[in-house]
């Protein structure tokens, strides 16, 4: 039985397709759709990465084309070899709890979230239907952001408007990228080899979220409403003071300051280099460099700071995921620095080389680096479900 994995993004699309031991067989990656510099990168089985340029318009091309790749590869003859199909939904709102089957009731939910997440939901909607009348056959089930964060208490969730918005309109937090944090918590605990370790999970990509993980359980999570909320991450803002949006407007429209606070913020705003990491780290000496570092370092390590409260102490370990934190070595060493007060060593070695755990034996807080792997975790959610 094969598993295929959707996780459609604002103007990308990732796909991976998993055999019944769910071992990763094939992945593949559709990025910059619409756009000229639209290209397609391949893996096989324990193979390199390879990039193609392509020409791509829209989610549904991206869909037609991945899936063709997999029989042109030679992966699938025949599309109804996949069984079943998980598709990320980034917003589930509070009516969507776990993983669900497919079907028309569904859709039209899902179709009313669209709103709560515009630069995401739609993309994620129209990649599932397109799917639906490409594999027809297969179970569909929808895989949500949402999910693992519906455990928080209402003292976590709630924010301070009146209580009507929360009963009439669902404006709560609603916490985001819990695949990646259900994983990254799954993972280490079979490293610490401890069932139900406290754990802050920091998932730092073009996105950014952190977590406070116990019991199995999110209690806390950085990422709110919308994914907007948090320390900055490589296009937006992060959490701003309110009002600054009141005196922007005064000047611009509204569309032109959440396009601002979306796409012209965070590590690219405040840089004016750019929003990819790497093109900071090239030139490590610049102000913009030095300024986004600094800043980003500073806001990661409070957050992780005030998650000492919700667990009611010291957590077993830090975790650092996705493809920042797993590879920015000089980010987790700016970060650790701050939390050197609470007894944290960082061993600079295991740290410069990307290991699991890079935190020194005496060290009071383990410091784990953890592949992200959200599409095997989105896999391993939809298989265990059976026909459900």
């Amino acid at each position: 039985m094969a598993i295929l994995v959707l996780n459609a993004g604002s103007s990308s699309l990732r796909f991976a397709l998993f055999d019944e031991e769910l071992d990763q067989v094939y992945k593949g990656h559709i990025d910059a759709i619409g756009q000229k510099h639209c290209h397609f990168r391949r893996s096989f089985k324990d193979g390199p990465e390879e990039t193609v340029p392509t020409k791509i318009k829209n989610h549904e091309e991206a869909l037609s084309y991945g899936l063709g790749r997999l029989q042109d590869d030679g992966i699938v003859k025949n599309l109804k070899e996949i069984k079943k199909v998980a598709h990320r939904v980034v917003h589930g709102g509070e009516a969507f709890k776990k993983p669900t089957r497919i079907n028309f009731l569904v859709l039209k939910k899902l179709a009313g979230l669209n709103a709560l997440a515009p630069l995401h939901n739609p993309s994620n909607l129209s990649t599932l239907k397109a799917c639906l009348k490409k594999i027809p056959s297969a179970k569909h089930f929808a895989v949500f952001d949402t999910a693992f964060h519906h455990s928080l208490p209402a003292k976590a969730f709630l924010y301070g408007l009146p209580y009507a918005l929360y009963k009439k309109e669902g404006i709560r937090r609603y916490g985001f990228h819990g695949t990646s944090h259900a994983g990254a918590a799954e993972a280490a605990s079979k490293h610490l080899k401890k069932k139900s370790p406290s754990l802050i999970t920091c998932h730092i990509g073009n996105g950014v979220s952190l977590c406070a993980i116990k019991n199995g359980k999110s209690i806390d999570t950085s990422m709110g409403f919308t994914p907007l909320e948090g320390p900055m991450m490589g296009t937006r803002s992060g959490s701003i003071d309110p009002a600054i949006i009141f005196h922007l407007q005064k000047k611009q429209k509204p569309e032109a300051v959440h396009h601002l606070l979306e796409h012209e913020s965070g590590f690219k705003g405040l840089s004016g280099i750019g929003s990819d990491i790497r093109s900071l780290w090239a030139k490590p000496k610049a102000p913009g460099t030095l300024r986004t570092f600094e800043v980003f370092s500073y806001q990661v390590a409070k957050l992780i700071g005030s998650y000492f409260i919700p667990l009611g102490g010291l957590p077993d370990a830090i975790v650092f995921t996705a493809g920042i934190g797993e590879n920015a070595f000089y980010l987790r060493r700016q970060i650790c620095d701050y939390l050197k007060p609470f007894g944290l060593e960082l061993d600079e070695a295991a740290n410069k080389k990307n290991a699991v755990c890079i935190s020194k034996t005496k060290s009071s807080i383990k410091v784990l680096v953890l592949p992200s792997q959200e599409e095997k975790f989105m896999a391993q959610l939809i298989k265990s479900s059976g026909g459900k």
